[in-house]
């Protein structure tokens, strides 16, 4: 079975290189292209895709509303932001709209693939420096301190166990990896994560993992895993 993506951006080059690269895939089947966020949603519903890769800043509408407006749909594809700066503020906010991670736009061929693959599979994934490097935006700032009581706040609500899951969603820990350390099941850990999502109003364990994050309740992975979503 072939992923199907949708390319998003507003530069006519890059959304031919980037569907001549992922044709050459054999579980990747590119479905279309648009070059700005307002043609997303149509396009969207008409080809129904599994991926989109969508490009941050365009002209009408920039790649952030067009992710929001998106994941706020039901059954809503996937996204990876992509972008030309390594711009920390436009990344976070990107995840914070419900995008699944992120990728530059000059990442080789392959690791863009694999990416594709790894969030059509249910498990985007931030790498480890990029996973530190917003973990620290996300707490940083003269409102940090309020930042910090209002994620907690609402991680509040959650029952000791479900804290436990929120947790090690914010150390970047697979399902297999939550279960073998809680001594659950992965079906299990599933169910929690979907409890989880459902009270936090998240979209995605991104969210969740920046909320605990911004919570300070754990450090970023320096172990070399990535947060899994």
């Amino acid at each position: 079975m072939t992923i199907g993506v949708l390319l998003v951006d507003d530069d006519a080059l890059v959304r031919s290189g980037l569907g001549f690269m992922l044709r050459a895939s054999t579980s990747i089947d590119v479905l279309g292209e648009v070059g700005d966020g307002d043609e997303v949603p149509a396009a969207v519903a008409t080809l129904r895709p599994d991926v989109v890769l969508m490009d941050i800043r365009m002209r009408r509408v920039d790649g952030i509303t067009a992710t929001r407006a998106l994941r706020a749909a039901p059954e809503p594809p996937e996204v990876i932001v992509l972008t030309t700066f390594d711009a920390d503020s436009d990344v976070l906010a990107a995840l914070q709209a419900g995008a699944a991670g992120y990728l530059l736009k000059d990442t080789p061929p392959a690791e863009i693939v694999r990416a594709v693959e790894t969030v059509a599979g249910g498990e985007p994934m931030l790498s480890p420096s990029v996973t530190r490097r917003l973990m620290e935006l996300a707490g940083a700032g003269s409102d940090a301190t309020t930042s910090r009581d209002s994620a907690r706040t609402r991680l509040a609500v959650l029952s000791e166990r479900e804290r436990e899951v929120a947790v090690a969603l914010g150390m970047g820990l697979s399902n297999a990896e939550i279960g073998a350390a809680a001594y659950l099941s992965t079906a299990t850990v599933k169910a929690y994560v979907s409890r989880l999502l459902e009270k936090l109003g998240a979209n995605n364990r991104v969210q969740v993992a920046l909320l605990v994050q911004q919570a300070d309740l754990t450090d970023p992975p320096t172990d070399g895993s990535a947060i899994r979503t």
